[in-house]
């Protein structure tokens, strides 16, 4: 073999889109999925992040497996931050007919895994349900009509499933929209005030003792998600563009069985 050219010796330039679409995005989508679970990545989390095959797995392709982990992780890290906002906030489980803020969590959870209205929000879902949440008319549990609102949100973004097989079909643009969504809702939780100037909702909180960011590390966790999903989808549809050109091409017909 021969000496390599001067430029290959050198070292191409690296293309970006090529060096993130073949080694960032598969690295950031096993961290992400992997830690939808857990927050430390040691090895009994990750052995038990793994869960049994199912039947129904064989439907699924890789981007449909992706998205159904993502909508599993994105609805834990959003159950997680209801929790934390009950903690914080203990009196607004107490708005409900319920004995305890479990009890709370648990419904709400029902309500969006089975797509079912919360009843104070009167009929309200998605992005209506967020805005409403937040606002002074609001006279109900705050914290289960925001958690509702993200989390309907989320499946109506994914056309309303929270599993994802080979006939289903995304919207990229509405993925990427939740995801600026949850952004917006973040924002909102830190910032919106009664009359008398106190947050609607207690939740970051930077003190002399100590600084808790682990609200904003939940949302960054499922945008990220979102986002992930979001250029995935989009690569996928940009590469069945370019075969169906490349076919063209080379004059190829189709395959039709």
């Amino acid at each position: 073999m021969g000496a390599r050219p001067a430029s290959a010796a050198q070292g191409r330039p690296i293309n970006s889109s090529v060096f993130w679409q073949r080694l960032v995005l598969p690295g950031l989508a096993a961290l992400l999925l992997l830690g939808g679970c857990t927050g430390r990545l040691d090895n009994d989390s990750i052995v038990h992040t793994r869960s049994p095959l199912k039947p129904a797995e064989v439907l699924q392709t890789d981007v449909d497996r992706m998205a159904t982990l993502a909508m599993r992780n994105n609805l834990n890290s959003l159950y997680r931050l209801m929790n934390k906002l009950y903690q914080r906030n203990p009196r607004e489980w107490r708005k409900n007919s319920l004995p305890d803020a479990a009890a709370a969590e648990r419904a709400i959870q029902y309500a969006i895994e089975h797509n079912q209205d919360w009843p104070t929000l009167g009929g309200r879902r998605d992005v209506a349900a967020l805005d409403y949440s937040l606002s002074s008319g609001f006279q109900g549990d705050r914290v289960a009509a925001f958690t509702y609102a993200i989390g309907s949100m989320l499946v109506t973004a994914h056309g309303g499933r929270t599993e994802f097989y080979l006939t289903d079909s995304f919207n990229a643009q509405f993925i990427h929209n939740a995801a600026r969504n949850l952004e917006k809702a973040g924002w909102m939780l830190s910032q919106r005030r009664d009359a008398t100037g106190r947050l609607l909702l207690l939740s970051n909180e930077f003190s002399e003792q100590g600084n808790n960011l682990s609200y904003a590390v939940e949302f960054g966790k499922m945008v990220a998600r979102l986002d992930l999903l979001t250029h995935v989808l989009e690569e996928r549809y940009r590469r069945m563009g370019a075969n169906y050109a490349q076919s063209l091409f080379l004059l190829n017909f189709l395959p039709v069985q």
